[in-house]
């Protein structure tokens, strides 16, 4: 069973949760049709901090949709110091690149992180998500992107799944701006590249570090249904989105549902963290009114499943936990994964909740910091260049 500080955090969390949720759906009812704000409460942020702290990983926000307020938060290990030669480092700010390196700059493999929080809450600045990403970037020496995509009910279904797409798109275009830079085509002073959109700007970092060729997908809860439509559709896009290759994506304790209750739907029904009726909530402030069905391929991914090829999908890891009410739908499509051959393990934890490896009061549990570990350890078979002497 769940220790006894797991209890008394859950039991307040999903008394917090569900006071959010109602207000989210009264401000959405009374006030959101009138003017289109929704007000939240202030959730602790971590604030960017360009210099390589003590855990060795520096951090920058981009913003890069103004239609849209998308932003992104980069997530680079001090291990792209290693083997570079002449990198500009001041005061401990890390101060991106210069072009006459070439390629002496040392290139980390990519991994595109959705936060959760049921599609109505939750940011890729929070404390808990900067301090996971920090954890992750360490653990599978990677630069980790987390996407700051639009929430509900403001921006309803599929916004939250468009801003997932786009930034895959982004890096794509990144890593294409930076081969221009190498022909001769960029204003060096300027970092810049006059496209047939407009100006758009190289990013240091990404530019500099990023080997999109290795490039992993990881959600945390709802940001699991996100992660795995983009990955479809990348799979779909094909050599479009060149050089980018999802070579795996990881799946944490999706959050999932569908019209015809799992087992564990029934017997978990008033789990820890998040219940079924909160989540009930949620889909209904996450989906448009003429959209709502449980069964909806944003909430079931069993339905994607006969509408996707799966066999064409990359290897998967799905994380799930034993007190999880949604942990039954999540091991079914890993299984479906796995009927056509993809690489597909789960990782059971026992004696775990909802979110016991990301939320904030757990991060430092020996058990979160082992799934960060046994996350990277899986991920290594896949973006390591020296092949896959990475084993379960």
């Amino acid at each position: 069973m769940p220790s006894v500080s797991v209890k008394f955090y859950s039991v307040l969390h999903k008394f917090i949760l569900k006071r959010q949720l109602q207000t989210l759906t009264e401000t959405h009812t009374k006030i959101f049709n009138q003017f289109g704000v929704v007000s939240r409460p202030d959730e602790s942020v971590a604030p960017a901090n360009p210099s390589f702290s003590e855990d060795g990983v520096a951090t920058k926000d981009i913003h890069i949709d103004p239609l849209t307020s998308l932003t992104l938060r980069i997530f680079l290990p001090d291990s792209v110091l290693v083997k570079s030669r002449g990198l500009k480092q001041s005061d401990g700010v890390y101060g991106g690149y210069s072009p006459a390196l070439g390629d002496n700059l040392r290139k980390l493999p990519v991994v595109l992180q959705f936060h959760g929080g049921g599609f109505v809450t939750g940011s890729s600045v929070s404390l808990a998500n900067d301090l996971f990403c920090r954890r992750i970037a360490k653990a599978c020496d990677a630069i980790v992107v987390a996407v700051g995509y639009r929430l509900a009910p403001e921006s309803k279904y599929p916004a939250a799944f468009e801003d997932g797409v786009e930034a895959l798109s982004w890096l794509a275009k990144q890593a294409n701006l930076a081969e221009c830079r190498i022909s001769g085509r960029v204003n060096l002073r300027r970092r810049q590249i006059v496209d047939g959109f407009g100006s758009s700007m190289i990013e240091p970092w990404i530019a500099a570090h990023a080997d999109l060729s290795r490039c992993v997908l990881l959600g945390v809860s709802s940001g699991s249904n996100i992660a795995n439509y983009v990955t479809q559709k990348a799979v779909e896009a094909g050599n479009l989105l060149d050089p980018v290759r999802v070579v795996a994506q990881v799946l944490m304790y999706p959050f999932v549902i569908g019209n015809t209750p799992t087992k564990s739907e029934i017997k978990l029904a008033n789990s820890y963290l998040y219940d079924r009726t909160m989540a009930m909530l949620a889909w209904k402030l996450f989906l448009p009114d003429d959209q709502f069905n449980l069964d909806h391929p944003a909430a079931n991914p069993l339905m994607t499943a006969k509408r996707i090829p799966l066999k064409h999908m990359p290897p998967t890891l799905t994380i799930v936990a034993e007190h999880d009410w949604m942990r039954d739908r999540a091991i079914a499509y890993s299984q479906e994964l796995r009927q056509v051959n993809v690489d597909a393990p789960v990782y059971d934890y026992k004696d775990a909740v909802h979110e016991f490896a990301t939320f904030e009061m757990f991060l430092k549990t020996p058990k979160a910091q082992a799934c960060a570990e046994d996350i990277a350890i899986w991920v290594k078979k896949y973006i390591s260049l020296r092949g896959l002497e990475f084993s379960y």
